[in-house]
């Protein structure tokens, strides 16, 4: 796979890699301390979407598990009194926010209840389960109280950036791609012809979330964890009769009127991450489309838009999630491509990732890469997610 010069300059990468974590993406909040998990400078804080990485990272070395849970509770801890998580808590010693914590948006991208549960199985906390199985509920009645305006029993778009998916075409048509900073995420917009819109990847956290509060009240012997199961049911049924477009084989947005937009985006993945699928069900959207090279297994995989979607082109030179390979795409792989038996073509991206940020890069460590020609893009050098990935793969595979 390597050779002995690569493999000596590949694990050089790998200690360059661990040395910046270590000594700059491990660090402590103004006025906080307990270190945490950060992201890079661009991203001067922790991202709900990103809690994963501090998981991850504990999982390649048990000796930062404490790393986990501070970076967990820095956002139970700052849940609001209706059980709103915040969607990004910043270090205020890096940026001029008004506050430290922002609520205009979800942005969770990996289910948080997952992530608490993961953490618990690492070191059998329990303390730590009773009270991320409580502040659970409460993210998950946010979401049924204030996410589901319609009545169909699945959580709502009400911005674009929701998803995170900064840029994407599927975000074509919305007036509110952005929430308004002042926004508490409960704002129903108005004078939208797309919001509120029904989003597979949102829902399909949702279910990985009910699913986590089912392992929780398991392995808390309380007896209600067959009333999550049975919510996690629910939403998967609903996804499916009205997300689920069966001749296309693909999950697409539903807007406000009921019309799928069909965007043939990476959003999948996140129904793939959260394990809602059988696999019987899972092959068939992946030999279609993520193993189709004229649609996400491009010569860098996994565009964040299929490269026969009429939206996919390079709208900017970096953070589009239209267009470009994302570190954190490839990294949220490691949640289900073994899991359903496509370790293969795994190993085969995560070769492909090590040759780019080890020979071709143009930055250390960035946010993406060009799907087509494996450019690096200019966003966001030693990214935490591509570093992490990095370290994992050449773990893997060396």
């Amino acid at each position: 796979m390597f050779t002995i010069d690569e493999t000596n300059k590949i694990k050089s990468y790998r200690d360059i890699a661990m040395d910046r974590i270590t000594a700059k993406h491990i660090n402590c909040f103004k006025g906080h301390t307990r270190p945490v998990f950060l992201i890079s400078e661009q991203y001067p804080g922790v991202w709900l979407e990103h809690v994963y990485d501090s998981v991850f990272f504990a999982r390649l070395d048990r000796s930062y598990i404490d790393i986990a849970k501070n970076t967990l509770n820095l956002f139970l801890d700052n849940q609001k009194e209706n059980g709103q998580l915040p969607y990004k808590v910043v270090d205020m010693n890096k940026c001029e926010a008004q506050s430290e914590c922002g609520y205009a948006q979800i942005q969770e991208c990996v289910s948080f209840a997952r992530l608490c549960y993961e953490y618990y199985g690492m070191s059998s906390d329990t303390d730590f389960l009773k009270k991320a199985y409580d502040k659970c509920i409460k993210w998950v009645h946010w979401y049924e109280k204030c996410r589901m305006p319609s009545g169909k029993g699945l959580a709502e778009m009400f911005c674009g950036y929701d998803t995170g998916h900064d840029n994407s075409g599927r975000l074509e048509g919305m007036l509110y791609k952005k929430a308004a900073k002042d926004n508490d995420a409960t704002s129903y917009p108005t004078g939208d012809e797309v919001l509120p819109v029904i989003a597979p990847d949102i829902n399909a956290v949702l279910y990985g979330n009910l699913t986590a509060l089912y392992n929780m009240a398991k392995a808390l012997g309380n007896g209600e964890e067959n009333f999550w199961m049975q919510k996690a049911e629910r939403v998967k049924k609903k996804l499916m009769e009205i997300c689920y477009d069966e001749d296309d084989a693909f999950f697409y947005d539903v807007d406000k009127n009921g019309n799928m937009r069909r965007y043939l985006s990476i959003s999948i993945t996140n129904v793939f991450s959260e394990h809602m699928l059988t696999k019987d069900e899972f092959d068939i959207i992946y030999d279609r489309h993520m193993r189709n090279p004229d649609e996400f297994y491009t010569p860098y995989p996994f565009p964040s838009m299929a490269v026969s979607d009429p939206s996919f082109k390079q709208n900017l030179s970096g953070n589009s999630w239209g267009f470009y390979s994302q570190a954190l795409t490839i990294l949220r792989c490691t949640r289900w491509m073994d899991y359903y038996g496509r370790g293969e073509d795994f190993d085969k991206i995560l070769e492909i990732w090590i040759r780019q940020w080890t020979f071709d890069n143009d930055i250390m460590f960035g946010q993406e890469l060009n799907p087509l020609t494996g450019k690096t893009s200019d966003c966001s050098q030693w990214y935490s997610s591509c570093m992490l990935l990095y370290i994992y793969a050449v773990q893997r595979l060396l």
